[in-house]
C-alpha cells in the first residue's frame, strides 16, 4: 500500500501497523439522521487506510496523501480548529480523550483508495485513526463506542450537524447486507440481500468539485427543518421546548401535514423532504427483503428528486449526473451524495451492463461539462463489511 511506502521513506521503519475503514453508500435515507430518521447504508469495498507507529511522547504527527499539509498536536493539547483537513482528528482526539487517558501519540500516513466526496470520507479517516490511537494507548472500544466517539468529533468538534447514519455504515454494515438504522434509538436490522434477487454493484461517478462542508448550506437547512417541526408544534399547542432540541421524529406525519401550509415555503420544503425520505426508506428496507432491487432502485431515484427539489441541495454537476443516470440502461436507482466538501454520484447498477454505464455517463457529463475532464472520476465498487474490531 503507499501510505506503508510512504511511512517507510518518512520515518525509515515499517509501520507498527494498518488501520482501515471503509466508505459508505446511503441510496435511500439522505438528510434525515440528524433529525432521527431511518436510513438505509452500504459499507463499500474502498475506504481509508492509516499506517502507523507509536510516539512515546504523545505527539501525533500526521500526512495525508491527498494533502499537502502536515498536520501535528499533542494528545493532551488539541486546541481549537485549525480549519484544515486535520480538523476531524483533531475531533476525534478531543472526544476519545474526554472518556479515556490518551498518554502515547502516533504517527501516521493517511491513504484514501477513492478521490474525496460524498462517500463520507470524514467518517471513515476518523475511525481509521481511532483505531490507530486506541491501539498505541491500550484501549477498547466496542462498536457502539466507535460510531460514538466518531460522531461526536464531527459533530461536537468540526461543528457539522449530522447524524450518525455514516459511522454506523462503516462500522455495523456486512457484505451484501442492506443496513436499516433507525436514528431514534439507533436500532438496527441488516438485511440480506435475497436469493432470487437481481446481481449488484455500485458505479460512482465524481464529479470533479471542491468545496467545504461547514461553509455550505448544510447546517442551514437542518435549521430550516427544525424550525418547521418547531413551528407546527406551537401552531398545534404542544410543549415546544428549545429549538435546538428539536427534532422532526417528535411528530407524526399527519400533524405535520394539518398545518404544512402556515410554515414559510423553505421549511416546508425541509420537513416535506424528511417525512417522505423516511417512508422511502422503509419502504426500501422491505423491497431490499423481497429481493425486488428494481424497486429499491425507483426510491433512490426519487430520493434524489426530492434531495434537488425539496432539500434544494447539489450543485449544477451533481444534478446533471443525476439526470444522465436517470437515462442510462442498466442503472436500477441513483442519487448525488456530498452535501458540501466535493460530491458525487451514486448508482446502483447490474454488473451485465458496467462498461456500458460508465462509458455513457462519462461520456455525456463531460460532454456538459468539459473543463471536469482530469478531474472527473468513475469507479466501480461493491458492498462490503464495517470497521473490523
Amino acid at each position: 500500500m503507499l501510505c506503508e511506502e510512504k511511512y517507510f521513506e518518512i520515518y525509515g521503519k515499517e509501520p507498527a501497523g494498518v488501520t482501515f475503514s471503509p466508505y459508505r453508500v446511503c441510496p435511500i435515507g439522505a438528510h434525515v439522521d440528524h433529525n432521527l430518521g431511518k436510513v438505509t447504508g452500504f459499507a463499500i469495498n474502498r475506504g481509508v487506510s492509516i499506517a502507523y507507529g507509536i510516539k512515546m511522547n504523545g505527539i501525533v504527527e500526521l500526512v495525508s496523501l491527498q494533502f499537502s499539509k502536515r498536520a501535528q498536536w499533542h494528545v493532551s493539547e488539541v486546541g481549537e480548529k485549525q480549519n484544515d483537513w486535520a480538523d476531524y482528528l483533531r475531533g476525534a482526539v478531543w472526544a476519545l480523550s474526554r472518556k479515556h487517558r490518551l498518554t502515547f501519540g502516533i504517527s501516521g500516513v493517511i491513504e484514501g483508495s477513492l478521490p474525496i466526496g460524498g462517500l463520507s470520507s470524514s467518517a471513515a479517516v476518523i475511525l481509521a485513526f481511532l483505531q490507530a490511537l486506541c491501539s498505541v494507548n491500550g484501549i477498547r472500544l466496542n462498536e457502539a463506542e466507535y460510531i460514538n466517539t466518531a460522531y461526536e468529533a464531527e459533530k461536537s468538534y468540526v461543528g457539522i450537524n449530522i447524524g450518525k447514519l455514516d459511522q454506523s455504515c462503516e462500522v455495523l454494515s456486512k457484505k451484501d447486507n442492506l443496513l436499516f438504522l433507525d436514528c431514534f434509538d439507533n436500532s438496527y436490522k441488516l438485511i440480506p440481500a435475497a436469493a432470487e434477487m437481481k446481481p449488484y454493484k455500485f458505479a460512482v461517478f465524481f464529479s470533479g468539485l471542491g468545496r467545504s462542508l461547514v461553509g455550505s448550506e448544510y447546517n442551514k437547512r437542518t435549521d430550516e427543518l427544525r424550525s418547521g417541526i418547531y413551528a407546527v408544534k406551537a401552531f398545534a399547542g404542544l410543549e415546544y421546548g428549545k429549538l435546538a432540541e428539536t427534532n422532526a421524529r417528535d411528530i407524526p406525519y399527519d400533524l405535520y401535514a394539518e398545518y404544512r401550509d402556515r410554515l414559510p415555503v423553505p421549511w416546508r420544503k425541509r420537513c416535506e423532504h424528511w417525512f417522505t425520505e423516511v417512508l422511502r426508506a422503509e419502504r426500501g428496507a422491505e423491497a431490499w427483503k423481497n429481493g425486488d432491487i428494481e424497486e429499491y432502485g425507483r426510491l433512490t431515484f426519487e430520493s434524489g428528486w426530492s434531495s434537488i427539489h425539496n432539500w434544494e441541495s447539489g450543485a449544477p454537476e451533481q444534478i446533471k449526473l443525476y439526470d444522465i443516470m436517470r437515462e442510462t440502461k442498466g442503472i436500477y436507482g441513483g442519487r448525488f451524495a456530498g452535501a458540501g466538501f466535493k460530491g458525487c454520484c451514486i448508482a446502483l447498477i447490474d454488473p451485465l451492463y458496467e462498461e456500458s454505464v460508465i462509458e455513457s455517463v462519462t461520456g455525456k457529463y463531460l460532454d456538459a461539462f468539459p473543463m471536469m475532464k482530469g478531474k472527473y472520476s468513475a469507479h466501480i465498487c461493491e458492498s462490503a463489511d464495517g470497521v473490523e474490531i
